[in-house]
């Protein structure tokens, strides 16, 4: 039986003290996890300008090619990916953008285009005949273990198992190769408008009211923190009840 193609989405991240660009640590460890499945013949693919200098970064972790498909900053990357990952029968990527605020929906509008399974937040996997099984992440240190048919998608939760090893030889030695995609107009391209990220909105949340015994239980143990889990009724009761909710605590002046 033949090995299942695995494929590496890679993107570009910054450095959190100088911000330089450089390869993103999310997608490195998505990279150490599907070299682990499948050794050496993976393939990584990243979308966007194919003479940035920071793709290196990733043949020095081991990647020995960096396929590029040239996309510009106002197309879409989600028709020339999904048309070049059809065949591959795992694909691999980080569950969110280093730096900025990225939405990440990529991995799931990815396999909702390919009609595929998503397994989200993987901290390690392996393939057992025509699937694949992953242990996902879950708060408060809690693990779940996840199981889907191939082909399939996996995301790489940042507290992945990573020790990167930057070998400057294999940087020298790898490749960054352009490839031939379509590249359709994103529907909305006119309206983007891209600046520096700014700080990040705040949550709403309510207040405390407990005290520091109490939260302390809270954070170590699987209490019920006074919240309501409404499972039936209309949508529009559902909404009430948020609604209510955010008044009771003042989180909404209406």
């Amino acid at each position: 039986m033949a090995e299942p193609r695995i494929a590496v989405l890679v993107s570009l991240g910054r450095h959190p003290v100088s911000g330089a660009v450089r390869w993103s640590r999310n997608d490195g460890a998505a990279l150490a996890l599907a070299r682990r499945l499948g050794g050496a013949s993976v393939a990584v693919l990243h979308a966007g300008d194919p003479d940035e200098p920071a793709l290196r970064g990733y043949l020095a972790l081991g990647a020995p090619c960096v396929q590029t498909i040239d996309v510009p900053r106002d197309r879409d990357v989600l028709d020339p990916l999904a048309a070049l990952l059809s065949d591959y029968a795992l694909v691999l990527c980080g569950s969110r953008g280093e730096s900025g605020m990225g939405s990440g929906l990529l991995p799931y509008l990815l396999a909702q285009r390919l009609g595929r399974p998503l397994l989200p937040n993987v901290l390690s996997a392996q393939l057992a005949g025509g699937a694949v099984r992953a242990r996902q992440f879950l708060p408060k240190g809690r693990r779940r273990d996840m199981e889907a048919d191939l082909p399939a998608l996996l995301t790489v939760h940042p507290a992945a198992p990573f020790e990167p090893r930057y070998a400057y030889a294999r940087e020298r030695a790898g490749r960054v190769l352009p490839v031939a995609a379509p590249a359709q107009a994103a529907p909305l391209a006119d309206a983007w408008r891209i600046e520096p990220a700014d700080a990040r909105p705040r949550k709403l949340a309510a207040p405390e009211r407990r005290s520091g015994r109490d939260r302390l239980l809270a954070a170590t143990a699987m209490a019920s923190r006074g919240g309501e889990v409404i499972q039936h009724g209309s949508p529009e009761d559902k909404a009430r009840a948020v609604l209510a909710y955010l008044r009771t605590h003042n989180l909404v002046d209406y």
